[in-house]
């Protein structure tokens, strides 16, 4: 990997002669099939240069925050070459980040300890009754968990038993949703987590299953939860606006089209694998994950020409089947709020407004579909 970055011997040999050169190479050759250009992997490789010779007097590399924040000071005092504070600063906060990721790909960093989620084992033992007694989809119980854990959090502040739970507290943790800008949609959805829980610690006589019966989330008026999107004309002007050669134009075109034709939401073209086109029989493949099966559209011709041109032009090679990926390394699936920003950053530079909801495994508002 070395000699791919490097042409002086010199160089090279310097390198291969610093401590740990197999880790080192190894995480080089990591960040290059990540889609890594060579003038970043050349700029790590000297920033690894520095950390290993700091970090030589640990044989095993097991250290911690401590160690590399001391680390770091120790390079700047050495180096004359920063001539304000904030420069120094900025270079601990590099090598510190680069350090750790590094030590974390060889699992040799030794984590600052990290509160516990509050009754772990009572979301567990929920989780798993989720899975294999009710049967429901990776998704929702994704989903749940975290809403769920979000609460636990926030009730284990107060340093109680789960079943001193009360319908006080509901209302308590219902007004600090509110609080932090979440909408009447998202603190319902929360609240229906919750009861669930609550209800499923009453089966197993961790609590009364009564007061969980009491517990309503907030009032959900009548076609509220409905998005409005923007007018076929406008969605004519998005699509129009990204009919240009650049990179990231061609892949958010492709992702425009499948939401506003289709009506997909983000999750569902986030899960879109490379054979979920059919192109023999000219089919789109949309995974089903809650009703555990695929369900095939016809591919419009607008679409597929979209999807092509994306594929040819600009998807880059990498091991993921997933369909959309991103641009810059590393290269990865793109999420649901990627796909989101794909398509809401072009929409707001072409002033087109609209309201829409959508609850992403996190649990964060983010955007659905156009």
């Amino acid at each position: 990997m070395f000699e791919q970055l490097f042409k002086k011997v010199f160089t090279i040999t310097r390198h291969k002669a610093a401590p740990f050169p197999v880790e080192r190479e190894r995480y080089l050759e990591h960040h290059a099939k990540q889609g890594y250009p060579d003038k970043h992997l050349r700029q790590l490789s000297g920033m690894l240069l520095r950390i290993v010779h700091e970090l030589k007097d640990y044989p095993d590399l097991k250290v911690g925050d401590e160690q590399i924040r001391a680390a770091a000071q120790r390079v700047t005092r050495r180096h004359r070459g920063f001539p304000k504070i904030r420069e120094i600063r900025t270079f601990r906060k590099i090598f510190a980040r680069e350090a750790k990721r590094w030590l974390r790909f060889w699992g040799r960093f030794q984590e600052s300890g990290v509160n516990p989620l509050p009754f772990a084992d009572l979301l567990d033992d929920f989780t798993s009754w989720m899975e294999h007694e009710r049967g429901l989809s990776p998704a929702t119980i994704k989903n749940r968990r975290w809403h769920i854990a979000s609460f636990l959090r926030w009730f284990g502040e107060q340093r109680r038993s789960i079943s001193s739970v009360r319908l006080a507290d509901i209302d308590a943790y219902q007004a600090a949703c509110n609080t932090r800008g979440l909408s009447c949609i998202a603190i319902k959805i929360h609240t229906n987590a919750i009861r669930a829980f609550l209800r499923h610690a009453g089966s197993r006589e961790w609590y009364s299953s009564s007061i969980a019966d009491g517990i309503e989330g907030p009032r959900i008026y009548a076609h509220e939860n409905l998005p409005s999107g923007p007018s076929w004309d406008e969605i004519e002007r998005l699509a129009s606006s990204l009919d240009t050669d650049k990179p990231a134009d061609i892949r958010n075109r492709a992702i425009t089209m499948l939401f506003a034709i289709y009506g997909l939401r983000a999750s569902e073209v986030s899960r879109l694998r490379l054979e979920d086109i059919d192109w023999e029989h000219d089919q789109v493949v949309v995974p089903r994950y809650k009703q555990r099966h695929s369900q095939p559209y016809p591919l419009v011709p607008a679409v597929g020409n979209a999807i092509v041109r994306y594929l040819k032009e600009v998807r880059p090679e990498c091991r993921y089947r997933e369909l959309f990926i991103t641009l810059l390394a590393p290269r990865r699936p793109m999420s649901c709020v990627g796909l989101h920003s794909a398509v809401a950053r072009p929409m707001q530079r072409l002033g087109i407004t609209y309201r829409d909801f959508y609850l992403g495994h996190e649990g964060k508002e983010t955007g659905n579909s156009l």
